[in-house]
């Protein structure tokens, strides 16, 4: 090997060519075997998510990140960042620092594994992962793989339900399904935040604001200034926001002075939540503003029964688009031209919900959710008309995690063509793939008769 090769090619090669290796040993001389090469990250952090591999001490679980040199560890400050604290692995060609295992921020090490001394040269063009579902997927019936991910996609349904009724056994329904629509509000990155905010500011406070004698205008002020303060997302909470020397829109001025008048509750720290290199669309500020505009909008009946009424008096053919009728949002004022709070951060995109994450949080949320509540209250027909809907949700928009596994399988995409083989997908890739159970998988199983 006389050059350097792009990162990407040693990524290609930690996915593609070390599966079947019983060669493979770190830096430090562990035995290590790849179950699982993980997933390209199209976000911050380490290059591979969620990969396993087996060690003298079991299976371990977590990110590999990929440099040329390890030495690229240090130059890139990841030392400093916590985002790869779940590193498992540093995979590079040529190790070319003096210590054999790399320091994450957080104080712990990964053993680092050097490729050069296990490949005689490299290879002139990038290999497809030689995993063994691929195998066996490309060598299955259609139909086979379509009753397969039908019932992964049940499956998945059916754990989300699983979740939702025991929450119901401990929390008000209608805080449950406040909890679960937040929590999806917050993509994979805010989630935790947001469920934290939900808990620290209860729907009943909202939806009691909300039945009060006040204006359109003024309920969705005093509601924001409730959860953006509770969240800890107001200029006053964010010593760097807005810019200095910016005049104070009149919008968050309103919104400061009801905070500080309102009866305050537990304040979160700025620092949870994940503001940096996310669509100004998708920022947490403009995803907590669209909650107060979910609750306006069912200010006289409240969200659980207008979700209730929708699943069970909705015909099948119309319950997707009556499902997201529910939750899209576009706003109108302040948040039709800001995308933060302050001066400078004008933004002309008024929809706060689209029907893209309506239909996400539909799925994932609104119909487990009244699958649940209808098992645990025996309404059974409620139950029913939940899981019908969901069998017949169309495709949503594929996410990274349905892309990527749509490649790894071989599948033609055309044949992930609802919401339920997508859903399949995840389950897939969350119950078998990220937990190094390929021997496990229905699609290996099947290949080996």
């Amino acid at each position: 090997m006389t050059h350097n090769p792009p990162e990407s090619l040693v990524v290609n090669i930690w996915q593609s060519q070390l599966l079947e290796r019983t060669d493979l040993a770190t830096e430090d001389g562990e035995p290590i075997r790849v179950i699982y090469p993980g997933r390209l990250n199209d976000g911050q952090g380490a290059d591979l998510l969620d990969a396993v591999v087996a060690t003298r001490r079991g299976l371990s679980k977590g990110d590999i990140e990929v440099h040329v040199k390890s030495s690229g560890w240090q130059a890139h400050h990841h030392h400093q960042d916590p985002t790869y604290n779940r590193l498992i692995l540093h995979v590079v060609m040529w190790r070319d620092t003096g210590t054999t295992a790399t320091r994450l921020q957080n104080g712990g090490k990964v053993p680092i594994l050097a490729l050069d001394k296990l490949l005689k040269r490299l290879p002139r063009h990038p290999a497809t992962p030689n995993l063994p579902c691929r195998q066996a997927a490309s060598h299955r019936p259609t139909e086979t793989i379509a009753r397969f991910l039908d019932s992964a996609g049940e499956a998945r349904f059916f754990a989300k339900a699983a979740g939702f009724r025991a929450d119901l056994a401990q929390t008000e329904t209608g805080q449950s399904l406040y909890q679960g629509i937040m929590g999806a509000l917050g993509y994979s990155r805010n989630k935790l935040p947001f469920l934290e905010l939900a808990r620290g500011l209860p729907i009943q406070i909202l939806e009691s604001l909300a039945r009060s004698k006040i204006s359109d205008e003024e309920c969705l002020a005093r509601q924001q200034a409730l959860l953006l303060g509770t969240a800890g997302l107001l200029p006053s909470q964010r010593p760097s926001w807005p810019p200095k020397n910016k005049p104070v829109d009149d919008w968050v001025a309103k919104l400061e002075k009801l905070w500080v008048s309102s009866q305050r509750t537990p304040v979160m720290s700025a620092s949870n939540w994940h503001l940096f290199k996310v669509r100004p669309n998708n920022s947490p500020v403009r995803r907590i503003a669209a909650m107060s505009y979910l609750v306006l909008r069912h200010r006289e009946k409240g969200i659980l029964e207008e979700v209730v009424h929708k699943v069970r008096d909705t015909p099948l053919n119309r319950g997707h688009r009556e499902l997201a009728k529910i939750l899209m949002i576009t706003a109108n004022g302040y948040w039709a031209s800001h995308f933060d709070l302050g001066a400078g951060s004008r933004l002309g995109i008024p929809t706060l919900l689209g029907n893209t994450r309506a239909a996400d949080i539909s799925v994932n949320v609104l119909l487990p959710f009244t699958y649940a509540w209808g098992k645990l209250t025996a309404q059974s027909e409620l139950a029913e008309k939940s899981f019908d809907l969901y069998r017949q949700y169309p495709e949503l928009l594929a996410n990274t995690l349905q892309r990527h596994m749509t490649k790894q399988l071989g599948l033609n995409i055309n044949l992930v063509n609802s919401a339920r083989r997508q859903q399949g997908l995840i389950h897939i890739y969350q119950t078998r793939c990220s937990q190094g159970k390929c021997h496990d998988c229905p699609l290996v199983e099947e290949a080996s008769h």
